[in-house]
């Protein structure tokens, strides 16, 4: 798509000389694009119409954004253009998690943002509406788990088992985030996210 609306659908290949700004630009539609694509699961999850609201003008936002030249792509300050977007997510997050009885006592107390859990065995830990935004999730044991509600909001799946895992009411998990995981064809996935191919022969 940058090449094709940015760049006259010439290749950085055949103009080696555009290949920095290219993928500059690309980076930045790809954030956007992945911004957009959270807020509209969050559009679709919330209960609250003002919040659908916010986050469908953001999302319009975010659109418009994507169609400008390359020079105000790279112009964009990503970093404010997140902070506008993190307190819409965050608060479908906490409204659907409750809507899991995610602040009960019988949550795990290591199950919380950014935490390091490379490499633990989750099955049978309560994971539902856990909140696992950016939590380091890498070579994870969550074969069988079941995340509904959970938050996966930039948690990274590398390597993570998700054999027969139901993954499918899952906030926030895009296909990145799969195909860096280990899962097969029982593993439940959200609608729209894609399979990864590899996991059809599992």
């Amino acid at each position: 798509m940058v090449s094709q609306q940015l760049f006259a659908g010439v290749s950085w290949r055949d103009r080696p000389e555009t290949r920095d700004r290219m993928f500059s630009a690309f980076a930045v539609v790809k954030e956007l694009h992945e911004m957009m694509w959270h807020l509209l699961e969050a559009q679709q999850r919330t209960y609250d119409p003002d919040i659908a609201d916010d986050a469908r003008e953001l999302v319009e936002s975010l659109a418009s954004l994507t169609r400008r030249s390359v020079d105000e792509l790279e112009s964009l300050e990503i970093g404010g253009i997140r902070a506008s977007v993190r307190p819409v997510l965050l608060e479908v997050s906490a409204e659907v998690r409750a809507s899991y009885f995610a602040d009960d006592e019988g949550m795990d107390p290591d199950l919380v943002p950014g935490a390091d859990l490379a490499g633990t065995d989750l099955r049978g830990h309560r994971l539902c509406g856990a909140d696992l935004r950016n939590v380091l999730l890498i070579g994870a044991d969550l074969r069988g788990c079941d995340l509904a509600g959970a938050d996966l909001l930039g948690a990274d799946l590398r390597g993570a088992r998700v054999e027969d895992a139901d993954l499918s009411l899952a906030l926030y998990l895009t296909g990145p985030q799969l195909a860096a995981a280990h899962g097969n064809r029982r593993t439940r996935v959200p609608t729209g996210v894609p399979v990864p191919r590899s996991w059809s022969s599992e």
